[in-house]
């Protein structure tokens, strides 16, 4: 798998957040404001957060089993397509066909909802091995600074790219992590971190803290 193909995918949000035909979560990713869903059927969506309508975002509109409700006029898109589907207040009307949700190309590996924002989906899924399938989610941070700051912070601290790309693997609180950097929008950055670590563990607990503290250093750096 090369690295061309990995860097157009962005881990965007834990798969657990995403209940189907449940909860809309806002993400980002390279500036793009995210929609991001689960359909009834279990499918992981993610649109553009704007309604083709009124630009409205989905993000305060309501999941309807496989279609997106949006909150101002109730205009409905389906799951998959992004067609709209049906417009409440003229059930008799047809749906107009060249209105349709903006969908991104969305997967789903090492428990996160993976987004790529080309026009056409990259010939290979992001790394199912870029964290280990026995490691726990420990949490996303968010730090107000440039990815590329994010991840020469890390690499100040050991981290280094040997996992497949593009994790970072090292030790924050002394307790082994692994490390995923999305460039969400300018300076502004997520870590996404996971850990051998059990959940509750003391270890968990000092990770917690030591990427808090990691995010103080980062911010106060650009501050000074």
């Amino acid at each position: 798998m090369s690295t061309d193909s990995i860097s157009t995918w962005h881990p965007v949000a834990p798969s657990a957040e995403l209940r189907p035909g449940a909860n809309i979560v806002a993400g980002f990713a390279e500036g793009q404001e995210l929609a991001l869903w689960r359909s009834a059927s279990g499918a992981a969506q993610a649109w553009e957060n704007r309604c083709p309508h009124r630009s409205v975002r989905f993000t305060l509109g309501q999941v309807m089993q496989d279609r997106l409700s949006c909150a101002y006029h109730g205009w409905q898109y389906d799951a998959g397509s992004g067609q709209c589907a049906s417009i409440p207040a003229h059930p008799g009307m047809p749906a107009p066909r060249n209105v349709c949700a903006k969908v991104f190309h969305a997967t789903e590996a090492a428990g996160m909802l993976w987004v790529s924002l080309a026009a056409e989906a990259p010939p290979s899924p992001p790394a199912h091995d870029a964290v280990p399938a026995d490691w726990s989610f420990c949490r996303t941070l968010s730090v107000r600074a440039g990815a590329a700051r994010v991840r020469d912070a890390l690499a100040a601290r050991g981290f280094r790219a040997d996992a497949p790309p593009p994790a970072l693997r090292g030790t924050l609180g002394e307790v082994d992590a692994a490390a995923l950097v999305l460039d969400a929008r300018p300076q502004l950055a997520f870590i996404h971190l996971w850990t051998p670590a059990a959940p509750g563990s003391d270890a968990m607990k000092k990770l917690h803290a030591a990427a808090r503290a990691l995010r103080g250093e980062i911010e106060a750096q650009l501050a000074a």
